[in-house]
């Protein structure tokens, strides 16, 4: 059974996974509290900075933009890229497998909150090769 203190976590509590375009921290999955049905984590990405386009097979995902703005690529059912700019309160769906990017234009970090249903494409990214372990901090 989980703890009901392994219920909450803020990004600080995790280790991050750095990447070149910023990082993301896991704060709901399996290995974070057992979560079984989804997986959650909040992303940092720096001005200029994005991450390409790239799908996750077999899962959904939610993006929710807490900070920041930016623009935010999906591709429809025939893969034609479509371009949208995103600011705080801004909900993305993004359908299974489904292509998508997000580039922050802004000043300032671009802070988004991901939803991945069902669990999995969070542990991916560790496969990926610009991946590194950022530690958290005790």
């Amino acid at each position: 059974m989980t703890d009901v203190k392994d219920l909450f976590r803020t990004p600080t509590d995790v280790d991050a996974f750095g990447f070149d375009w910023g990082h993301l921290s896991v704060v709901l999955g399996p290995k974070v509290n057992g979560a079984q049905k989804f997986s959650a984590a909040v992303v940092t990405v720096p001005p200029g900075k994005g991450h390409t386009r790239h799908n996750h097979p077999g899962a959904e995902e939610i993006i929710y933009i807490l900070e920041g703005t930016g623009e935010q690529m999906v591709e429809d059912e025939q893969g034609t890229p479509h371009i949208e700019q995103v600011a705080p309160g801004t909900c993305v769906f993004i359908p299974e497998s489904r292509f998508h990017s997000t580039l922050n234009t802004g000043a300032a970090d671009m802070k988004i909150f991901v939803v991945y249903a069902p669990t999995g494409p969070e542990e991916f990214l560790r496969t990926l090769p610009d991946f590194r372990l950022i530690p958290r901090k005790a």
